[in-house]
C-alpha cells in the first residue's frame, strides 16, 4: 500500500532535474506493474473488449485508485504530481485501465473529497478506493458534448426525493460502476447556475443502461448511455448546494485533463517504445534502420512532443497540489500531450511500416487508443478556447 511521508515538498517542477524519492518509488511500482500485469493483456482486452476487473483490484490493493484522497479516508495521501506519475506508467501499459483510474480517481472521488458532506466522505471515499467498487461520472448529453452548461437532463424535488429525467452519455465506467456522480437541471430559469450535482447508485429504480458503445479505441474501459425515467435520488445525495453543479463540473474537468493528459503521455511513450525497438532490430541498405537519418529525425521529433509535454502536465499538477489556479496550465498539458500522443503513433506505425498495420504489433492499437484524448475531457478546440481566454485576460490584467 503506497502511504505518504508526514511532509510532501511540492517543488517547482521547471526547476527541478529529477524527481522526488517518493514519486521516484511511485514511478518504479508503477512501472513494474504496467510492464508484469498491464502490458501482457492489454491486447486481449481491447480485442475482446474485456474489462481489466483484476488488474483494477490490484491497482486497488497498491493503494493507486486513491492517490490524492488523505489517509484518514484510506487514500494513499500523495500529491497531483504522484497521480500524474502514476497514470502515465499505467497508461503506457494499457490506456483503457489507465482512463478508468482516472475517473475513479479524479473526477468521482476527487469530487466527493472536495465538495462532499462529512457524511458523504466517510461513505464513499473509503469504499470506492480498493478496486472492488468504481465510480463514473455523468456530464455529457446527446446533444450537448461540450457545452457542459446546456443539460438537458431534469431533476425535480418531490417531498425529499430527487426525480431525474434524460439521459447522460459516453459514460466510462457506466456499466461496472456501482455509483457516480449525475449533472441535471434544476431550475431551467438560471441556466448554469441551476445545475445541480447528485450521488446516485447502481442499480436504481428508474436508471437503464443503453448497449456498450463499440469504439475505435479504449476498448477495455466500457462507455454507455445512462437513461433516467423519474429516476429517486434521495436529497441527501445532493453533492455541494443546489445549482452548485456547473462549478462542481468544471472544477472536476480541470482536474480530469491532467489525468488525460497522463493517459496521453503513456500512449505517447508506449509508441515511442515500440518504434525503438523495432528500428534497431529491424535491417534495411545493410544496417539496422536506427542508424537511418530520416528515422531518427522521427524519434527526435517524437521525443521532443513527449518531453514537452510531459513537462507541461507536471506543472500543472504541482499548480494543483500547491491550491493555484490551474485551468490554463492543465488545457496547455492537455491539448499538448493529446497531440504528442496521436503524433507519436503516428511515427510509430511509419517507422514499422507494413508491420505497424496489423494487430500482431501494439501499434496500431496506440494510435487507435491516442485518437480519443483530443477528444473527451475536451476537444483539442475546446482546449484553444480555454488557453486563449485565460491569456487574454492574464493580458488586460498586466496592462490595466
Amino acid at each position: 500500500m503506497v502511504r505518504s511521508p508526514n511532509r510532501l515538498v511540492i517543488r517547482k517542477i521547471a526547476s527541478v532535474s529529477h524527481l522526488p524519492e517518493t514519486h521516484q518509488m511511485i514511478q518504479k511500482m508503477c512501472r513494474d506493474f504496467a510492464e508484469n500485469e498491464l502490458k501482457p493483456h492489454a491486447a486481449k482486452c481491447d480485442r475482446e473488449h474485456l474489462f481489466p476487473a483484476k488488474q483494477i483490484e490490484k491497482l486497488g490493493e497498491l493503494g493507486l485508485l486513491a492517490i490524492e484522497i488523505p489517509e484518514k479516508y484510506g487514500g494513499a495521501g500523495l500529491d497531483a504530481l504522484a497521480y500524474v506519475i502514476a497514470m502515465e506508467e499505467i497508461s503506457r501499459g494499457c490506456a483503457s485501465t489507465g482512463v478508468i483510474v482516472s475517473v475513479n480517481s479524479s473526477l468521482f472521488l476527487g469530487s466527493i473529497y472536495k465538495f462532499g458532506t462529512d457524511k458523504q466522505k466517510e461513505k464513499y471515499l473509503p469504499t470506492f478506493n480498493d478496486g472492488q467498487k468504481i465510480g463514473f461520472f455523468a456530464l455529457s448529453e446527446p446533444g450537448n458534448g461540450s457545452d457542459a452548461g446546456a443539460a438537458s437532463t431534469t431533476a425535480v424535488l418531490c417531498d425529499d426525493q430527487y426525480l431525474i429525467n434524460g439521459s447522460k452519455c459516453w459514460v466510462t465506467n457506466g456499466f461496472e460502476a456501482e455509483a457516480g456522480i449525475v449533472f441535471a437541471t434544476t431550475d431551467k430559469m438560471k441556466k448554469h447556475k441551476g445545475i445541480s450535482a447528485f450521488i446516485v447508485h447502481k442499480p436504481c429504480h428508474g436508471l437503464s443502461l443503453g448497449e456498450k458503445d463499440d469504439k475505435l479505441g479504449i476498448r477495455g474501459s466500457s462507455t454507455c448511455i445512462l437513461n433516467f425515467e423519474d429516476c429517486s435520488v434521495d436529497q441527501k445525495n445532493i453533492l455541494g448546494e443546489p445549482g452548485f453543479g456547473f462549478k462542481i463540473a468544471m472544477i472536476a474537468i480541470d482536474a480530469g485533463r491532467i489525468g488525460i493528459a497522463a493517459q496521453a503521455l503513456g500512449i505517447a511513450q508506449a509508441s515511442l517504445d515500440v518504434a525503438m525497438d523495432y528500428a534497431e532490430k529491424r535491417t534495411a541498405f545493410g544496417t539496422s534502420i536506427l542508424k537511418l537519418q530520416s528515422i531518427q529525425n522521427k524519434i527526435a521529433d517524437m521525443a521532443l512532443r513527449l518531453e514537452s509535454a510531459r513537462l507541461l502536465t507536471w506543472r500543472a499538477a504541482a499548480l494543483k497540489s500547491s491550491k493555484k489556479s490551474f485551468t490554463k496550465e492543465a488545457a496547455m498539458a492537455k491539448l499538448a500531450a493529446s497531440e504528442a500522443a496521436t503524433f507519436n503513433a503516428h511515427q510509430s506505425i511509419q517507422i514499422l511500416g507494413g508491420m505497424g498495420y496489423v494487430t500482431d504489433m501494439p501499434a496500431e492499437r496506440h494510435y487507435r487508443d491516442a485518437r480519443i484524448t483530443e477528444i473527451y475531457e475536451g476537444t483539442s478546440e475546446i482546449q484553444r478556447l480555454v488557453i486563449a481566454t485565460n491569456i487574454i485576460k492574464q493580458y488586460h490584467g498586466f496592462n490595466s
